[in-house]
């Protein structure tokens, strides 16, 4: 919920010292990173959590019953979360890879095969439940994104990065 306050900090201090041409691509990166990060949190709270709680509840049996602690469920939500937060801005991190120059679509469908791996890896890694359900649910999320970043990348990755490429003013030319 500090979020916006943070932000809007954040954007007052760094504000000052950029070019009008950098704020102009500044703004609209920050609103579609926030967009991405929300949809992530809330694709993982509604579609991938109740799965993984009835997973760690489900080995109640006539012997053993499950009681989690209040802190392990909100441990667990707040894990589930930042970890979907942060995949789903993965089209915004490869756009970002493109204007700089260091990917480009040919490179990203050459690659897709590895992409596919590392998703997993990714996957198996930040779930914090350790069964393929889980994994399946962030590493098949990950694909679709990895998809949507070609597409995102094939978009806007082929014009110039009008906020570094002129991160620099105009110099004047003193050679008069």
């Amino acid at each position: 919920m500090a979020c916006p306050v943070i932000f809007s900090q954040i954007w007052r201090f760094v504000a000052p010292g950029l070019y009008s041409h950098e704020k102009r691509v500044v703004v609209p990166f920050s609103v579609l990173s926030s967009l991405c990060f929300l949809g992530g949190a809330a694709f993982g709270y509604f579609v991938v959590f109740p799965p993984a709680f009835r997973f760690l509840v489900g080995y109640n049996n006539e012997f053993l019953t499950s009681l989690p602690a209040v802190g392990e469920y909100f441990s667990l939500a707040t894990r589930l979360l930042l970890a979907f937060g942060v995949i789903f801005e993965m089209p915004i991190f490869m756009v970002f890879l493109a204007k700089v120059g260091l990917v480009d679509v040919a490179f990203l469908q050459r690659n897709r095969k590895y992409a596919i791996l590392i998703n997993f890896i990714i996957a198996a890694i930040l779930t914090p439940t350790p069964d393929v359900v889980n994994q399946m649910m962030m590493g098949i999320p990950l694909i679709v994104l990895y998809e949507i970043s070609v597409l995102a990348v094939w978009a806007f990755g082929k014009k110039g990065f009008s906020g570094f490429d002129d991160a620099m003013p105009p110099s004047e030319n003193t050679s008069e």
